[in-house]
């Protein structure tokens, strides 16, 4: 494919302006053109129409849909709207991108990967954290069986969204429930939660129990909204995991990723990964891991959908369909036991 066009299809995500900024990259380098946005509320199109220079507003869907020239479309609504947008895309063949969580649960998230595994278009989320070196490292020791048996882990992900106010104008709907679906455990804990599926599915089975609790202490977007939370998960092979997040965050360090295992440790703390294994020499834990003994990091998520849209090799494969719905289904089971609901938003 020498040539893509799309259309963005809905603009809400807190993550547009940085796509369109790779975009307008790519457009210049020849790879990718964007022709329409759409989004319901028209002012909010109209702006990041005119941030992508040759792309218009257009004020249906059906625009974007029935044009034979647009081949891949780019879903950055409120996750709300994600299914019906989904389901139309890939109901007329469009290559699909749609900002992470895919769905607000299991039933919206199945309902979609039904239609495009159907549809057989190519799909992507953005799960970025599987491109970095570290969880590449991590995957890749696992998976060689070089930790043992494995017991538990811990993931963490936090910012202070909250106390800066990053939602009180314009991103408002992320700290709404029944538009976004819940609050920090859903919004930055669907990256961790994502690690330890695509990390240790392969090896430890299915999720066999899911359990949390979520908190609000702060207030500034009211108090339905959870501002932090923690998730417990058990798979199959009795293996657990722990799943924090935050938008209260603050100080310098953020809470350590940690893999346990009968035969070795993984911590990893403010950057440095520190790794001891009885079945490698040279690793005790007791300094980092060089950098150069690091996989390479991998374009973000989003680069690697146009790349494999245009043929190009890549290091690090899409997010699949049925990954990401598993996402939301897992994360649909930590709220309901938290005595939440993804899906009411409440």
């Amino acid at each position: 494919m020498s040539k893509i066009v799309t259309a963005f299809v809905g603009v809400a995500h807190i993550h547009t302006p940085g796509f369109i900024g790779m975009l307008n990259r790519r457009a210049e380098a020849g790879d990718v053109a964007v022709k329409y946005v759409w989004d319901p509320q028209e002012a909010r199109a109209r702006q990041r129409a005119g941030e992508l220079p040759g792309s218009e507003y257009v004020g249906d869907v059906e625009t974007i849909l029935s044009d034979p020239a647009i081949s891949a479309v780019v879903i950055c609504s409120e996750t709300s709207l994600h299914k019906d947008l989904v389901l139309a895309a890939a109901a007329r063949g469009k290559h699909i991108y749609c900002e992470k969580p895919i769905g607000l649960g299991a039933k919206d998230a199945n309902a979609m990967a039904d239609a495009i595994e159907a549809a057989g278009v190519t799909f992507q989320t953005g799960f970025a954290s599987r491109s970095s070196s570290v969880h590449q490292f991590i995957k890749r020791e696992v998976a060689a069986g070089n930790l043992g048996k494995l017991t538990r882990a811990h993931y963490s992900n936090g910012h202070n969204a909250v106390l800066q106010g990053w939602f009180d104008t314009e991103w408002h709907w992320l700290a709404e429930p029944k538009l976004a679906g819940g609050g920090a455990l859903l919004d930055l804990g669907a990256h961790p939660l994502d690690l330890i599926l695509n990390t240790f599915s392969a090896t430890e089975g299915a999720v066999a129990s899911a359990h949390g609790a979520v908190g609000n202490r702060v207030g500034r977007y009211g108090t339905e909204i959870d501002e932090y939370g923690t998730g417990l998960i058990q798979f199959e092979s009795g293996f657990s995991a722990t799943v924090e997040a935050s938008w209260v965050e603050t100080g310098p360090h953020s809470l350590p990723t940690a893999v346990l295992g009968t035969e070795g440790q993984i911590f990893v703390k403010d950057g440095g990964v520190y790794y001891s294994t009885s079945k490698i020499e040279g690793f005790d834990g007791k300094s980092p891991v060089p950098a150069e003994l690091l996989p390479p990091a991998a374009p973000h998520a989003f680069e690697l959908f146009w790349d494999v849209l245009l043929g190009r090799e890549i290091s690090v494969p899409l997010v699949s369909v049925r990954e990401a719905a598993l996402g939301s289904a897992v994360m649909e089971r930590i709220y309901n036991s938290a005595g939440k609901s993804t899906v009411a938003g409440a």
